[in-house]
């Protein structure tokens, strides 16, 4: 993202500057990305409030949009077992996103975007945004929108995944290469099933065992993938935003520099 990004995020302004964007009818946007959450051997904690982070300034410097501080701990029951990884209950979680969403329209943000980075958020964040306006408030299922889950399926080789996988760790090498430690990456073991329950580096005999932490296979990940990917999100991104804004408030986004 360019320099100007800092003009978009409210923890680098005044306030008097952040109630001039509002009076000018600017909207908001909420990113929502955990910060101690496992991703493996070859990808940080922070792997998701980095992809928040990076799709907010996108959309930021597009739409003129002011940023609220990420929020960077949530309901991540799954990763409990790895260290540093921290998962707040689901009703905590949902009431912390209501709080600050509330807040945020109680200080005339007429338009609030809230882009949501989790699977295992999905639900808390609908219910914490239930009780507004949908008019005033758009949930951003980042990697929900029907043009992801078909390059997904395009272009994945792996057997099976959904964290620190062939597809996340491929987002990453085009998004922060330089946080990508690719040869520490290591396969979850191949399944029998499926079955739900959080992951475990300790119980070899738990059908949902990884050592590593991945779900799935970074191995095959590539930039190319990545790349591919990151235009699907653009471009869901741009008919979500699109159909709260309005076409005049939104430019064209193909040939966007990644």
């Amino acid at each position: 993202m360019g320099a100007g990004i800092a003009s978009h995020c409210i923890e680098r302004l005044t306030w008097d500057e952040v109630a001039r964007r509002i009076a000018a009818k600017r909207p908001a946007i909420l990113p929502i990305g955990g910060a101690a959450k496992q991703h493996g051997f070859h990808l940080p904690l922070n792997t998701d409030r980095l992809q928040a982070e990076w799709f907010a300034a996108h959309l930021a410097e597009r739409i003129d949009a002011l940023i609220w501080p990420t929020v960077t701990y949530g309901h991540y029951p799954a990763f409990v077992e790895y260290a540093g990884s921290a998962s707040l209950s689901a009703a905590t979680f949902e009431a912390l996103v209501h709080e600050i969403a509330a807040g945020i329209l109680d200080g005339g943000i007429s338009t609030l975007f809230v882009l949501n980075t989790g699977i295992s958020t999905l639900a808390p964040v609908e219910r914490a945004l239930a009780g507004f306006e949908p008019t005033r408030v758009r949930h951003l299922r980042l990697y929900q929108g029907p043009r992801f889950r078909r390059t997904a399926e395009q272009i994945s080789e792996q057997r099976h995944g959904s964290h620190a996988d062939e597809l996340e760790t491929s987002l990453m090498l085009a998004l922060a290469p330089d946080v990508v430690d690719p040869d520490r990456a290591e396969a979850s073991p191949a399944l029998q099933r499926e079955v739900p329950g959080r992951l475990t580096p300790s119980d070899g005999t738990s059908p949902n065992y990884s050592r590593s932490g991945s779900y799935g296979d970074p191995t095959l990940a590539t930039s190319a993938k990545g790349e591919a990917l990151l235009a699907a999100i653009l471009d869901d991104l741009s008919e979500q935003v699109t159909a709260a804004l309005g076409e005049n408030a939104m430019p064209q986004w193909r040939g966007t520099p990644l």
